[in-house]
């Protein structure tokens, strides 16, 4: 299992602490993890993107700084500070980086996933 940045000791955490851009590669750090959701930082760095793929999850991408393109079913969505997005499951999506870009990657419980209740 993937070590989690966040714990029940440690709760708080500050971007400018843990955001890193790496020129060869797209960087993710598992904030946090649970039965239903995996909270996750993403940053990409300038010019680099993520290619077209989709996940059996519904994703949520909330920007923190940058700027950047997301591809959804293909219709283009610009992505900047403050903006928030819900890419459903299935769905084919990708993301390049216009600037270095940072975002929170919250997937949740997969579709057709009836272990909990409502």
């Amino acid at each position: 299992m993937t070590a989690t940045i966040i714990s029940s000791k440690n709760t708080t955490i500050h971007w400018a602490d843990v955001i890193e851009y790496s020129q060869t590669q797209v960087k993710s750090k598992i904030l946090l993890e649970d039965r239903n959701c995996r909270y996750s930082l993403m940053s990409i760095a300038v010019g680099m993107h993520i290619a077209e793929h989709s996940s059996s999850r519904n994703a949520t991408v909330n920007v923190i700084e940058g700027q950047g393109v997301l591809t959804l079913e293909g219709t283009e969505i610009v992505l900047q500070s403050g903006v928030f997005v819900f890419v459903p499951a299935t769905a084919r999506h990708a993301i390049k980086a216009v600037t270095n870009l940072a975002f929170l990657l919250t997937l949740s419980e997969q579709v057709g996933d009836s272990n909990h209740s409502s």
